[in-house]
């Protein structure tokens, strides 16, 4: 009876020990597993932070290539107006007397041309002149005035006109004019039974008859709008090669159409 009382306290004690070891293994198991989990999430969190570092890092990257690019642009900006700059000290010392050449060039360009309103235009040359010289007047200015009057000439070229003036060469007599562009330069008397062409080959007006002054008396009314623009068939003032006459009147035609 007493040996398996024995026995049997041995057994209970065995049993305690394998019931408290299996609790220590599995208190153990627990503890190791949080400790996974914990690391699990450890390294999730360090997953993120590397993917929002990792986007940060382009972003940057891309801001930085961006920021290059800007750099390199400013820099080649900086560089043409840095030239610019330079240029411009150049053109402000050589300005003045390129002004006074086209100036002059202009002049020369009046007394060559038809005698239309010369006394007009000369006088504005007289006028630039005169402005070049005013030292209140700035360098911007001066210029503008300039290519002003070279492009009211060049205008001239472009468009029909008339007028009413004193003959050239005759001032005691007054009469209408007419211009089509530079090519052709016309006069009729106020009765309408005279008139003529400017012939600049020999710088003296070639009576116009029949019907080129009916030609005449048609250009003036549409240059007035009083009538459609039409085809005018007139001699043309400027000296031209006996080949290209048909050519000059055409040219003529074009400039009174348009």
């Amino acid at each position: 009876m007493a040996l398996l009382m024995g026995v049997s306290a041995m057994a209970w004690a065995q049993q305690t020990s394998l019931r408290d070891a299996s609790v220590q293994a599995q208190q153990a198991q627990a503890a190791l597993q949080k400790k996974i989990d914990a690391a699990d999430d450890e390294t999730r969190e360090l997953l993120t932070r590397l993917r929002d570092a990792s986007r940060e890092a382009s972003r940057l990257e891309r801001y930085n290539d961006e920021l290059a690019r800007r750099n390199k642009a400013q820099q080649a900006l900086i560089e043409k107006r840095r030239a610019a700059i330079e240029q411009l000290s150049v053109t402000r010392e050589a300005l003045p007397g390129q002004l006074r050449d086209m100036v002059s060039q202009l002049r020369t360009l009046i007394e060559a041309d038809l005698p239309f309103l010369r006394e007009e235009r000369l006088a504005r040359v007289d006028s630039l002149n005169a402005m070049l010289d005013d030292s209140e007047m700035s360098a911007a200015d001066k210029l503008d005035r300039v290519l002003s009057a070279w492009r009211t000439e060049l205008d001239y070229g472009r468009e029909m006109d008339t007028w009413q003036g004193r003959l050239v060469g005759d001032d005691a007599r007054q009469v209408d004019y007419l211009r089509v562009g530079r090519i052709g330069f016309y006069y009729l008397t106020p009765d309408g039974r005279e008139g003529g062409v400017w012939r600049a080959d020999a710088e003296e007006w070639q009576p116009l008859e029949g019907d080129a002054l009916d030609e005449l008396r048609k250009g003036l009314r549409i240059a007035r709008d009083q009538r459609a623009p039409a085809l005018l068939d007139l001699p043309v003032s400027i000296a031209v090669e006996t080949q290209s006459t048909n050519e000059a009147n055409s040219s003529a035609k074009d400039e009174e159409s348009s």
